[in-house]
């Protein structure tokens, strides 16, 4: 080999070393954005005070330090606490920032306020291109409610925060409840996985908090790693130009729908990393399905720093997965089935422009009383049932598409407070199969 050959493969080797070691430096401490954090911004180490934790808890049973996770119990008396995910930014390009994943300023105020907290590892994109990471986050969901006893956690209420892209795979959690598949064009991708040994459980969530979150993929302001292609490329496994759908499949706003959870977005107007018409985006195409959704716009804020976490910021977090909480467990309706044989004026005239009953969008897949039982979904007078002992997810629509109430329930709900109406509910599988149901409240 040539003298010049050489000193091409050793500068080649030099540079590739570089971009790794950049790519390590700006998923731990930024780089791109400044002094003061790139896209995984300004998260820092810190610890969970008056917490007991449990440490590096394989959630799937691989053996994989990137399928692990921290658990923390506020320290007190109490049987069970509800949970709250959350998940460290770093570009998609770290498998190891448990430790550093916002835990002296959003994990403990969480904790404060009576959450467990669970602060999941998850694959970077150089482990697997998305969905790799979404069934990641998916598998702790399924992992919380399978070890409820275990860990003292209330499965009432599990809610998802994230940071940047932990923000991101938050995201996609909250708004892909009951889908099985995304697909945009030609491109399927699978929304679920089969990671862990409770795939029997439920992966949907009751509320999420999302910091300075990445929400559209496609029209975000991408992240360069210096020549060798973008950030995003590298998670979605393909660059934007020409690939368009597999970059779709990968931005929630495309997949908001009725039944979401709770959402509420915090960016700052000065984030230069992540544009704020990112939570802008995710928020409208929210409100537009009737999901209860917050933005908060905090001016002058960072990526991760200059007052995202201040005192009023964190206790409005708290205040919203409070209020979200509460709301669920107050909202369990009372509902009489119209019999199918027995129609009358009241199911005619709710119907739209469409000559569809509003309550339910595709009145295909609308269910009599009778035909739900052959699909595992009964009621009987004021309790609705279904024949899988799994958990359930439920949803309660008004005749003008509002979301009344919402949840997860396994075997038997008991419905009671419901005011005189029509209401469609969608019960969704743990495999993702929905049903839904007409109800009158008379």
């Amino acid at each position: 080999m040539s003298e010049s050959l050489l000193i091409g493969v050793s500068m080649k080797k030099l540079i590739v070393a570089m971009s790794i070691a950049a790519v390590s430096s700006f998923a731990q401490f930024g780089g791109f954005g400044g002094g003061m954090g790139g896209f995984g911004g300004q998260q820092g180490s810190g610890s969970v005070e008056n917490t007991d934790k449990t440490a590096d808890v394989n959630y799937v049973g691989d053996g994989k330090s990137y399928h692990t996770l921290d658990i923390y119990i506020p320290k007190g008396n109490k049987d069970s606490y509800p949970v709250v995910i959350h998940t460290y930014g770093s570009a998609w390009s770290s498998n190891n920032m448990k430790g550093s994943a916002d835990l002296g300023t959003i994990c403990s105020a969480y904790a404060k306020a009576g959450y467990a907290v669970v602060t999941p590892n998850h694959r970077a994109a150089g482990d697997g291109i998305y969905p790799a990471q979404l069934h990641d986050i998916k598998a702790v969901v399924r992992f919380v409610r399978g070890n409820a006893a275990k860990y003292k956690f209330d499965t009432n209420f599990v809610a998802v925060s994230g940071f940047s892209s932990g923000g991101h795979l938050s995201s996609l959690t909250a708004t892909t409840c009951g889908l099985k598949e995304g697909k945009s064009g030609s491109v399927t991708v699978d929304l679920v996985g089969n990671l862990g040994e409770y795939t029997s459980f439920s992966s949907c969530v009751d509320g999420a908090v999302l910091w300075s979150p990445p929400t559209d993929i496609y029209t975000m302001n991408p992240i360069s790693m210096g020549g060798s292609g973008t950030m995003e490329g590298k998670f979605i496994g393909v660059e934007r130009e020409g690939n368009k759908d597999k970059w779709m499949v990968a931005s929630s706003p495309y997949y908001a729908s009725d039944d979401d959870p709770p959402v509420i977005l915090f960016h700052g107007t000065a984030d230069k990393i992540v544009n704020p018409e990112q939570s802008k985006e995710l928020y409208d195409s929210l409100k537009n399905h009737n999901v209860v959704t917050e933005l908060v716009s905090v001016p002058g804020g960072e990526h991760g720093s200059n007052g995202m976490y201040s005192s009023e910021n964190l206790n409005k977090a708290v205040a919203f997965l409070d209020k979200a909480r509460e709301a669920k467990a107050a909202k369990v309706p009372d509902v009489v089935v119209q019999d199918s044989s027995k129609k009358d004026s009241t199911e005619k005239d709710v119907k739209d422009s469409t000559g569809k009953d509003p309550a339910v969008k595709d009145s295909s897949l609308a269910l009599t009383s009778r035909m739900a039982g052959l699909y595992g979904v009964e009621l009987r007078g004021n309790r609705l049932l279904v024949r899988d002992p799994a958990e359930h997810r439920y949803a309660v629509h008004t005749v003008y598409g509002a979301r009344v109430a919402g949840g997860v329930f396994r075997k038997e709900l008991d419905l009671s407070s419901l005011p005189v109406g029509v209401y469609g509910i969608i019960v969704t599988s743990p495999t993702g199969d929905r049903n839904r149901v007409r109800f009158i409240k008379k």
